[in-house]
């Protein structure tokens, strides 16, 4: 830090005896009055304040925009850690609960040709998907041995402060967290009342409907930046029944 500062104080003075040398040549060179002298260096001074203004203005978004992308290529790293590990798994489970339809389909089949403004309409579309998940317990069950497996996983994510940049994941994982506990607190799930299945099928709902936004959207960025990750991305498509991790 003290070295830091001395070179703060030198550049300082180096440019103030810089800018005294500057006076002195023009005065040299061009034999002008003391006063044209004082003249022109106020006015100088006086735009001083706007460049200031403008410079930092101007650096400081070039700077904000240089950390959020710095921050949020952080943070997909940690999303596909997190896809890796739970999401795709997860949503694995999601055709053996939900019919899914032909309007659902079209957006979740991503194609390798897809652009940014494809996964955007996508994003958007499937914030309104509307669908009912069906009560099967043998799923419910493989379910609730998979999130208790990796809730651990899912508690050190949640220590990265960097993941309170991205609220939406962070919302994710809540999600998953509460629908954890539902049923890990319920010793049976084969003898539930009709009202709690539906309590927890709204759970699983809010988790899918989270997770394939969430997924979407991280399926874009491999495609804009990670275009290797994004073809695995696409071979292990949790809802193409047709998907095949050997290239073809």
């Amino acid at each position: 830090m003290k070295k830091r500062s001395n070179w703060q104080v030198w550049l300082g003075i180096g440019l103030v005896v810089l800018a005294a040398a500057i006076y002195t040549v023009q005065y040299l060179l061009f034999r002008n009055r003391s006063e044209d002298i004082v003249f022109y260096l106020f006015q100088d001074l006086a735009f001083v304040p706007i460049q200031v203004l403008l410079v930092t203005l101007v650096l400081q978004q070039l700077l904000s925009i240089k950390e959020k992308r710095a921050m949020m290529n952080k943070l997909n790293m940690v999303i596909g850690t997190f896809f890796s590990e739970i999401g795709n798994e997860l949503l694995r489970y999601f055709p053996e609960l939900v019919t899914v339809t032909d309007e659902m389909t079209k957006d979740l089949l991503v194609q390798m040709n897809w652009t940014a403004r494809d996964f955007d309409e996508a994003i958007k579309r499937s914030r309104t998907f509307d669908f009912t998940i069906e009560t099967k317990v043998p799923v419910l069950a493989n379910m609730k041995t998979f999130l208790m497996e990796r809730r651990g996983f899912m508690l050190s994510l949640l220590e990265n402060q960097n993941l309170l940049e991205h609220e939406s994941f962070t919302d994710q994982l809540w999600a998953i967290f509460h629908l954890t506990d539902e049923l890990a607190h319920r010793s049976r799930l084969d003898d539930l009342p009709a009202s709690d299945y539906m309590h927890i099928n709204g759970d699983i709902k809010r988790v899918y409907l989270s997770l394939i936004m969430e997924w979407l959207a991280y399926l874009k960025h491999l495609k804009s930046d990670y275009p290797y990750l994004f073809s695995l991305a696409l071979r292990l498509n949790p809802f193409d029944p047709l998907a095949k991790v050997e290239v073809r």
